[in-house]
């Protein structure tokens, strides 16, 4: 892993622990029941488990995609060396 991967994984830690304690805080600041407290966790949970599936579906969609076009490229190349020979 390069040392600029690392920086990024680390200030993508330190973010999602900041908005997660700032998300915490506000809620239990909150002026309401605990009904409505409850809520907004359940829905902050929510939006957080949410936010990590669509980063993960793209992700997953553009490897594959770059799977996709390697193995196109690759193919590519084999019919030109075949026509060259």
């Amino acid at each position: 892993m390069r040392k600029q991967d690392n920086y990024w994984l680390n200030y993508a830690k330190a973010t999602f622990i900041i908005a997660a304690i700032a998300m915490i805080i506000s809620i239990i600041k909150l002026p309401g029941d605990l009904i409505v407290k409850g809520y907004y966790s359940i829905c902050s949970l929510f939006l957080v488990s949410a936010t990590i599936t669509l980063s993960k579906a793209i992700r997953d969609n553009t490897e594959s995609n770059q799977l996709m076009n390697k193995i196109e490229q690759a193919k590519t190349a084999k019919l030109l060396n075949e026509f060259d020979e």
